[in-house]
């Protein structure tokens, strides 16, 4: 059987940006103003990743309580993962403006979270011998579009996750999982560009120190 875990789909390139590109916008154009010591930052809830790790922890939370017996310690593994997947998020965006390692750390936290529910969803298929959908059925196809919806929320999964057999919610989660994955994956590449170019606090700190000093000179020799 073919697994979704190979999956890295075309549809989601279009998404690949994932708003990184927004967060540094004001870095890209070449004007006459001198650069920030703290840039902007981005709203994190714009980060398509984010919203599909917050509809990741929503289903997860649902299919825990709908399939998983109380006294199952799986439960609060698989809950405490997406719910890490989703904040790790929200606090890499928050470190943003003053500690772009922070970002990264936290960003890749929420990576591992979410790999390590999706192997939780593949053992709850494997040791019950339910079916994993091959990434190109006709299954995983309509769940991935469902996955590229703008702006993405549960509301798109709730009839599903609500009335749907635990096999099937076990593979809707699997193929979102798999984008979370894939946005996060590029949102990484992303940050790491940016602070090889422009480095952290400290770096531009100095920077701006420099440049001060630079234009007091300037004009004393006026």
């Amino acid at each position: 059987m073919n697994r979704e875990g190979n999956e890295r789909d075309e549809n989601d390139e279009s998404n690949g940006k994932d708003g990184v590109d927004s967060l540094h916008n004001s870095h890209n154009s070449h004007t006459s103003q001198p650069r920030p010591i703290i840039p902007p930052r981005g709203d994190y809830q714009t980060l398509i990743s984010y919203q599909k790790s917050e509809v990741i922890y929503e289903i997860t939370y649902r299919f825990c309580q709908r399939f998983l017996s109380k006294g199952d310690r799986t439960v609060d593994q698989m809950v405490q993962a997406a719910r890490s997947g989703k904040q790790n998020i929200v606090e890499g965006s928050k470190a943003a403006t003053t500690s772009k390692e922070m970002e990264i750390k936290l960003t890749n936290v929420a990576r591992a979270s979410l790999e390590e529910l999706l192997e939780d969803y593949r053992d709850f298929l494997r040791v019950r011998d339910l079916r994993m959908w091959d990434k190109q059925s006709k299954q995983a196809q309509h769940a991935r579009r469902l996955g590229t919806t703008t702006p993405l929320t549960f509301e798109t999964f709730r009839a599903l996750t609500e009335t749907r057999s635990a096999e099937i919610v076990a593979n809707i989660a699997i193929c979102l999982i798999h984008q979370a994955n894939y946005l996060l994956d590029q949102q990484l590449k992303g940050l790491e560009k940016t602070f090889l170019q422009e480095g952290g606090l400290r770096e531009r700190m100095t920077r701006a120190r420099l440049d001060y000093r630079k234009g007091q000179n300037g004009r004393s020799r006026e």
